[in-house]
């Protein structure tokens, strides 16, 4: 491996400023609006959204895809954010929590969380939320999960299928009765 060029060093433990790293301009549509970053392409989604643009909503859990704290729905999937690189994205619509409701006009799923106490440090509810959504559209869809009995018939929003569905988010609290009735009340009302 080539030494650095003269006067050039990278900051320990900082990999933006690494030695080489390649930089790329990336285009995407943040909660409706169209956002151009340069970043470096190993940076993750995570870290674009939090780092970048600011959206401190979605959370840097387990950094391994196992919790589902950065949860933000990408093209009308949801995905984990820590997961992919930002670059991946290019022309992407991403929706977080920031994008799904505010404090004066809340999302369904977000006012049905606070009805049933569907959080409790809160550390988790972005993601829980942004997934909360994303299943419903799942089922709206036909899409069968794991636990749906019959391929054949549409799927239906009951309890089974929820926690399923929801089962790659994880409440280190322990919510997750209330957080099955929030969306079992969303559900109802989209039905």
């Amino acid at each position: 491996m080539a030494p650095p060029a003269a006067g050039a060093r990278a900051a320990v433990g900082s990999p933006a400023s690494a030695v080489g790293a390649a930089a790329m301009k990336v285009s995407l549509t943040v909660n409706g609006e169209a956002r151009a970053l340069e970043l470096d392409t190993r940076t993750t989604l995570l870290d674009a959204l939090r780092e970048h643009l600011h959206l401190t909503g979605t959370k840097k859990g387990c950094d391994h895809g196992q919790c589902g704290a950065c949860t933000a729905i990408v093209e009308g999937r949801r995905i984990n954010t820590c997961l992919t690189l930002a670059v991946m994205h290019e022309g992407d619509r991403i929706t977080t929590v920031e994008g799904l409701g505010a404090p004066e006009h809340l999302h369904p799923m977000q006012a049905a969380f606070v009805k049933h106490d569907g959080y409790q440090c809160g550390y988790c509810t972005p993601g829980q939320i942004c997934s909360s959504v994303a299943v419903l559209e799942e089922i709206q869809a036909g899409i069968p999960s794991h636990v749906t009995a019959d391929l054949t018939a549409a799927p239906r929003a009951t309890p089974e299928e929820i926690r399923e569905r929801m089962s790659g988010n994880i409440c280190r609290c322990g919510a997750y009765s209330n957080i099955v009735e929030a969306i079992n009340e969303v559900a109802g009302r989209q039905a």
